[in-house]
């Protein structure tokens, strides 16, 4: 049987139509496809193209630029005229390079004790391992070290090396530790002094004599007189900051709250100054102040030199306060002329009618003389315009009367506790024991007057024990 019949499963004349109209939107979605990317790199290498046009434009344009700038004209010698003399060649000024110094190491010095911790520092006793000079070594402390050294040390620093004075602490150099990436290894090379007045005031069995007081507080004035002679206020005068040797020479030191000054004054914090010595104008919260806040401490530190212990221990702002005006009177507008303008003045509640309105120090030293009574008086003057200034308490007449001033060399010397020196006690015999009779024994003095003999023919004579 033949088998020419279409089969079951062939297509028919509407399946092959629809066949071909899908292989035809086949072929068209490739073209049109192959069309868009075609024109997409066709866009692509016309910006590529337009941008390095305008990249060459602009290149051209800068050179262009530069092109018609006028060149810069040499200065030509003037052209010498006839009859008169030609002038030399002009010399070039030369002027020295400065010299930087480099920092010596801190490792050149052997340390050998510790001092004490100040406020802005920790001291040590080292040795100089090059001169075997004995100096005092002061580690600034770095309370913010990622912001740089602090402004205590900075003028710590610039206000020791613009002082030259006797009576102030000289700085030698500026050392560095051996890592020298960390701000905090920045060390001050001092003079070394044996002790601390506060600390030698406190181990003293007996005050000062008259002639030693004078000494030190005419040594202390004359260098508050330099530092204000050249606008430089202390700000932290007290007797643990005033050093002394055993040669009697007294030096101010620690110079954390220095600062410069002018006329008029600028405007300053009035947190400065330990409690005890600070003046009452700071008390009352004083913005702008002069010279006159260190003649305050000044008379504070006279004070402390006659008792032995600070004048006013307060415990705080306004025990201080109290303080004062017990020892001083109470201010009123006649003695201090403006002071409840002052920041905290207005909260002052005074008592209308005081039992005792005047100061009391000639009564709390009756052993001062009129002249000393008088300077310590006004060193102590509430109003802060009174207070004497440095030179006229150097030209008071109480350094020119009896007793005068011992002489430096003239001191006593005291054992240093900054150099770890021990007080030395002379060994001497005790008193004799009532009622206890040392039994001597059966003792020969014979031999006593073995020697006199000797003695009349001109010889030596000598005792003899046998």
């Amino acid at each position: 049987m033949s088998s020419n019949g279409k089969s079951r499963w062939a297509d028919d004349v509407e399946d092959a139509a629809v066949e071909t109209q899908r292989k035809r939107e086949k072929e068209e979605k490739k073209r049109l496809k192959v069309e868009k990317q075609r024109r997409a790199d066709e866009a692509a290498a016309a910006a590529a193209k337009q941008q390095a046009a305008e990249q060459e434009q602009a290149r051209a344009a800068e050179t262009q630029e530069l092109s018609s700038r006028p060149s810069k004209r040499r200065k030509l010698s003037p052209e010498p005229v006839a009859g008169e003399a030609e002038l030399p060649p002009a010399k070039l000024l030369r002027f020295p390079a400065p010299e930087w110094k480099k920092c010596r190491s801190v490792e050149d010095y052997e340390k050998l004790n510790d001092i004490e911790e100040g406020a802005y520092g920790w001291v040590s006793r080292a040795k100089d391992s090059v001169t075997g000079k004995v100096v005092a070594l002061k580690r600034l402390k770095m309370e913010n070290a990622q912001d740089g050294i602090p402004v205590t040390g900075l003028r710590e620093i610039q206000t020791l090396m613009d002082c030259e004075h006797v009576n102030i602490v000289a700085l030698r150099e500026v050392v560095v530790g051996e890592d020298m990436s960390k701000v905090e290894n920045i060390f001050l090379v001092l003079d070394f002094l044996e002790h601390d007045l506060k600390t030698l005031l406190e181990e003293m069995p007996e005050p000062f004599l008259p002639s030693e007081t004078k000494t030190l507080l005419h040594q202390l004035v004359s260098g508050v007189d330099y530092l204000h002679n050249n606008w430089i206020l202390h700000r932290d005068l007290k007797t643990s900051n005033l050093l002394l040797n055993n040669r009697g020479v007294l030096k101010i030191a620690d110079f954390g709250m220095a600062r410069y000054f002018g006329d008029p004054a600028p405007k300053m914090t009035q947190l400065v100054v330990t409690l005890w010595y600070r003046a009452p104008e700071l008390l009352l919260g004083a913005e702008r102040y002069g010279t006159a806040v260190d003649m305050w401490s000044v008379g504070c530190i006279f004070g402390e030199l006659l008792t032995r212990e600070p004048l006013l221990q307060g415990k705080n702002e306004v025990d201080e306060l109290s303080k004062i005006f017990e020892l001083c009177g109470i201010p009123t507008e006649e003695t201090w002329p403006g002071f409840k303008r002052l920041p905290n003045g207005r909260s002052l509640r005074l008592p209308k009618n005081p039992v005792s309105q005047g100061s009391v120090l000639r009564a709390k030293f009756p052993f001062l003389t009129a002249a000393g009574s008088g300077l310590l008086q006004g060193l102590l003057q509430l109003n802060p315009a009174k207070r004497p200034s440095a030179k006229e308490v150097l030209d008071s007449t109480y350094f020119r009367e009896d007793p005068k001033m011992k002489s430096t060399e003239m001191f006593p010397t005291f054992p240093s506790k900054a150099g770890q020196e021990k007080r030395r006690r002379r060994v001497t015999p005790n008193a004799p024991v009532r009622g206890k009779v040392k039994d001597l024994g059966a003792v020969d003095f014979s031999g006593i007057f073995a020697g006199r003999e000797d003695e009349e023919r001109g010889g030596g004579f000598s005792l003899k024990l046998i």
